[in-house]
């Protein structure tokens, strides 16, 4: 009988450390856990799908990427924000979701009923010809984007889908509608199922990549590819507008779940910081300045590597557009297996036992190791040719592997790794250090460094005029933004364990001047 009731709770409480949700909140939880899946099962498929049509498009290639997230997507962004924000003024929340959705639903299907098809009369391939025939070498990519407009605007779209229906739309909605006791216990199993996403969508990628062995010649292959993904993404819209109307009718309706009363309570809303201001926030704190520069770092890291990376698999594929989207596909499905384990054995065993330094140190190691590996193969290819052919592969294979590899680790060790020790940072801070430098980080870091990279690549393309040529340039850039990283996260280390330390110290000082007072009051009751 002892026995049964000692092991009792240590059940219970490796089965709450396991699945933290209770069985009466699965009515809640499980809807919102699906919306959250579709969203990213649909995110994978559209990431997945604008990268093969830019890449091998006519005239075109990963020179185009850069260009197309300065000059499309940020642009459509700002554009698509200011809309929202005007409708959120005129329509209810649920209108608002039904609307921002259809959107994106109704551009896929008819990017493929009608713009796909009809490419070769909407495309100005005349006007691009001329384009070219005038500007340098290194404008290729911006005039790829105006000779294969509809692609652009499809790269464009999908870009926007994770901007939206991810952070808009599934984040708001959740925020709105999850109590903070449920929300430490549900977030992080979402961010589970987002992964779960990759590892149902990425063989299904790569399935109807490859159903062009089984046409007909002649037949457009990547057309009737593009018609299974984007049926699929619009199948999965529908089931998450159908998701969302099922819980507004009856989950937000049961006050169990939901009470309308709490939501008028007057949150303290988070500062929103001008570049400006953020600057000058960040110059008073060298902690903060520190933390912004690990995260602008991660940013341009990754950002600067993806152009060469998309480049290499052209070449492996020789510009087959289905060949390119099912690797893509194959690497979607090992990105979220990598990053489940990642996430579920590695990032919190890591940081327990070895500390927030070392935790912080693994992602640029990694994007180092990867990275001297993957430019290696490119830069010196023609020296290590021969020595490479007696293992029967090639340099260009290795490189693509080895930029799968970084890709594959960078997403990983973000999620388990990564985000954990950024948010650890700003624990030993006092409140007004913590909301400040978190909203200045969010501009200077996060938002400058997904531009940053782009920019960088941009930069270097019309100078030199084609990707091979400016690759050197890239790596060494690379590998100095990863040594200022490693010098960053290593200063930060110092300041961080300095600081938690004292803050620890001044915990147990404070605590003996309270043990009289809790005991005089315990008498006095």
């Amino acid at each position: 009988m002892s026995t049964a009731t000692n092991q009792t709770p240590k059940f219970g409480k490796w089965r709450s450390f396991l699945w933290p949700i209770h069985t009466w909140e699965l009515k809640k939880f499980i809807p919102m856990a699906l919306l959250f899946f579709f969203i990213n099962f649909n995110y994978t498929i559209l990431r997945d799908t604008k990268d093969s049509l830019i890449v091998t498009a006519p005239g075109s290639g990963a020179e185009a990427i850069p260009f197309l997230k300065v000059w499309g997507v940020l642009p459509f962004a700002i554009i698509f924000m200011l809309f929202y924000s005007k409708l959120s003024n005129i329509f209810s929340k649920p209108k608002l979701f039904y609307t921002m959705i259809g959107i994106f639903m109704g551009f896929f299907a008819i990017f493929a009923l009608f713009l796909y098809p009809n490419r070769d009369v909407l495309h100005p391939t005349g006007l691009a010809d001329q384009l070219q025939a005038y500007l340098p070498q290194g404008f290729k990519g911006l005039v790829a984007n105006i000779r294969n407009w509809t692609f652009a605007l499809f790269y464009i779209m999908s870009e926007l889908w994770g901007s939206v229906a991810l952070s808009l739309l599934f984040w708001g909605f959740a925020n709105d509608t999850t109590r903070t006791s449920e929300a430490k216990r549900f977030y992080n199993i979402f961010g589970l199922g987002g992964n779960l996403a990759m590892l149902i969508s990425g063989p299904l990628i790569v399935y109807f990549s490859r159903i062009h062995l089984k046409l007909a010649p002649g037949v457009d292959a990547f057309g009737v590819t593009l018609n299974y993904l984007t049926g699929m993404v619009v199948v999965s819209a529908l089931c998450i507008m159908g998701i969302y109307w099922w819980m507004n009718k009856n989950v937000l309706t049961d006050t169990k779940f939901y009470d309308p009363a709490e939501q008028q309570k007057v949150k303290k809303e988070k500062p929103k910081m001008s570049l400006g201001e953020s600057f000058k926030f960040l110059a008073g704190s060298r902690y903060i300045r520190l933390l912004a520069l690990i995260v602008l770092s991660y940013g341009i890291a990754i950002q600067l590597v993806e152009v060469t990376w998309k480049d290499q698999i052209k070449l492996m594929v020789q510009g087959n557009i289905n060949e390119y989207s099912a690797f893509m596909g194959n690497f979607s499905t090992l990105t979220g297996a990598v990053t489940l384990f990642m996430m579920l054995f590695v990032g919190g065993n890591v940081i327990r036992r070895f500390g927030w330094t070392k935790g912080a140190l693994v992602t640029p190691i990694v994007l180092l190791v990867t990275g001297i590996g993957f430019f290696s193969f490119i830069i010196f290819r023609e020296s290590l040719a021969g020595f490479i052919s007696m293992f029967g592969t090639s340099p260009l294979i290795l490189a693509v592997l080895f930029g799968q590899a970084q890709n594959i680790m960078s997403k990983s060790t973000k999620y388990s790794l990564f985000d954990p020790t950024k948010e650890m940072a700003y624990v030993p801070l006092d409140q007004e250090s913590k909301v400040k430098g978190k909203a200045a980080i969010d501009v200077v870091g996060a938002r400058l460094g997904k531009s940053g990279g782009a920019l960088i690549n941009q930069g270097l393309i019309i100078v030199m005029g084609s990707i091979a040529v400016i690759t050197p340039y890239v790596a060494a850039i690379l590998f100095l933004i990863i040594f200022t990283w490693i010098y960053s996260a290593k200063s930060l280390g110092k300041l961080y364990n300095k600081l938690t330390t004292e803050k620890e110290q001044a915990t147990k000082a404070a605590a003996p001047a309270a043990e009289p007072a809790m005991t005089k009051a315990t008498v006095q009751q």
